[in-house]
């Protein structure tokens, strides 16, 4: 197997070697069944499970391996291929949200993305307000998104929603497909450079599986009809997983979600809402909250039609709903804080000691 096909290259070689863990070989989480993982090295594929060491250091849920990690691997025996995990490499991009449950949890759908393909499709499921969360979750990632939307052939004029998606995910390239017909191939296949990483993230039904079916030109993952009376997917993709695809590129596939709910801001949402960020540069008062102030120049929009309502409720709520999860999220960390020193009696590193959880995904 060549690792540079997964994406490896001389930054993640320079970086496992100042890892200084000895008689350790590199390797690309491929799948991610809970426990156990499917990595690829160069000597094929096998699995692994982490170290008792690594599990005890990683303080966080969140920190453990995910599907396109790069890890650091000492095999079980000279020729064999699975192995077991001593460490990670740093992430260049990761794709989370907040996994079900009242406490705060980040949950990490993939690492070391370069494109995240936000699918939706053309039929009753179309929701523009949807895709701008999920344009929040791209922003945040570090990776680049790209609009697709899937299932052309069902509607009547894909144009029109092209223009509707553009509006508002401005300089984001979208790009409407139909595997059916063929539609869209060329502007996909470009996309899908050797050693780009790509993920596909939606709602369940939007069409993933099919659109990695149609690039990698056979079936490598199931998939099912969705229930014609409200376009709703079923589940069928389980877990995540990474496909190398003819043209060179790595796509991971992941299950569809219920509902896309939010983490930590790290500066996504005013990239998602960047338009309206640029009109409350315009106000009177830098402090504008844009409900009854003075020369307010988002109300103003709001009043000429340049600025679309359900757009702007969305933007408020998004923004409270980040501000709640990082107020939750800091509220957890103290107590977490709090019990590690009362355990040792001493104050430990932020996140230190923390038991870790399990936690019911729900991914559909």
């Amino acid at each position: 197997m060549n690792l540079q096909e997964l994406g490896w290259n001389a930054e993640r070689e320079n970086a496992f070697r100042g890892m200084g863990i000895e008689q350790v070989w590199p390797g690309r989480i491929v799948a991610d069944h809970g426990h156990k993982y499917r990595v690829v090295t160069e000597r094929g594929e096998g699995w692994a499970e982490m170290s008792g060491r690594l599990q005890y250091e990683l303080s966080e849920r969140s920190e453990f391996p995910a599907v396109g990690d790069w890890v650091a691997l000492r095999f079980l025996s000279e020729s064999d291929c699975d192995a077991v995990i001593h460490g990670l490499l740093p992430r260049s991009s990761r794709i989370s949200r907040r996994a079900a449950g009242s406490v705060p949890v980040e949950q990490v759908v993939a690492a070391n993305v370069d494109l995240l393909f936000l699918v939706a499709a053309l039929n009753m499921d179309f929701n523009l307000r949807r895709l701008e969360r999920y344009l929040i979750m791209a922003w945040n990632s570090g990776a680049s998104p790209v609009i697709v939307l899937s299932k052309a052939d069902l509607c009547e004029e894909p144009e029109r929603y092209v223009a509707e998606t553009e509006s508002i995910a401005p300089g984001v390239p979208v790009i409407a497909v139909s595997a059916l017909e063929d539609l869209g191939r060329e502007q996909v296949d470009a996309l899908l450079k050797p050693g780009v990483t790509v993920a596909l993230t939606g709602s369940s039904g939007a069409g993933k599986s099919t659109i990695l079916n149609w690039m990698a030109g056979e079936d490598v993952q199931k998939t099912q009809a969705i229930r014609e009376d409200d376009s709703r997917g079923r589940h069928t993709t389980t877990h995540r997983e990474l496909f190398v695809l003819p043209q060179g590129a790595v796509m991971i596939d992941t299950p569809g979600m219920r509902e896309l709910q939010l983490w930590d801001d790290e500066g996504g949402w005013s990239e998602a809402f960047g338009d309206i960020e640029e009109l409350a540069k315009e106000c009177r008062f830098a402090d504008c909250r844009h409900q009854h102030e003075a020369g307010c120049a988002v109300r103003e929009a709001l009043q000429s039609g340049q600025l679309e309502r359900k757009r702007f409720e969305n933007y408020l709520k998004t923004q409270r709903e980040l501000k709640f999860q990082a107020a939750k999220e800091q509220t957890r960390q103290r107590s977490v804080r709090a019990a590690s020193s009362s355990k040792n009696g001493r104050q430990e590193p932020r996140g230190k000691g923390e038991q870790r959880r399990r936690y019911a995904s729900d991914w559909e």
